[in-house]
């Protein structure tokens, strides 16, 4: 287990990976139910002559489960994971029963704040990938991340 970490224990390039879980087929359309009740999400059936030609998961489900592999994974900041937005959210191809999912963490860039030196931001790219290697999910995130006390 890796210990927390600050703003200065950080550097550009630095990769960060998670344990994988896996996703079967009543998770699927249970979160789809509650979240995004659509057709392709909740009956294999009605979903087969579609876009996704079988049952997909809700690229929500795939991103609430990138957040927990984050959460578990060995990028433990102080404080936790404080995110301060995201951008260039893609899922270049559905999520299915069966797969299994890892993220991967890399750090793009480090801006210690010039008003709040108590603290920065860090760009990561957040890839979700299934048991292929085949990438299910891919962000852009900022996450607010503690300098160490002087």
């Amino acid at each position: 287990m890796t210990s927390a970490l600050y703003l200065e224990d950080l550097s550009v390039g630095q990769r960060f990976a998670s344990a994988s879980l896996e996703l079967d087929a009543d998770a699927i359309r249970e979160f789809a139910a509650r979240f995004d009740p659509q057709p392709f999400h909740l009956d294999e059936e009605t979903a087969r002559p579609t876009l996704f030609g079988g049952l997909a998961a809700s690229g929500w489900h795939t991103a609430s489960l990138t957040m927990r592999l984050l959460v578990d994974s060995d990028f433990k900041l102080v404080g936790g994971l404080v995110g301060a937005g995201i951008d260039e959210l893609r899922w270049p191809r559905p999520t299915r029963p069966g797969d299994r999912l890892s993220a991967e963490i890399e750090v793009l860039e480090i801006t210690p704040s010039r008003s709040k030196p108590d603290r920065g931001m860090v760009r990561v790219l957040i890839t979700t990938s299934n048991q292929a290697g085949e990438t299910v999910q891919s962000c852009i995130g900022r996450i607010l991340v503690w300098r160490r006390p002087l």
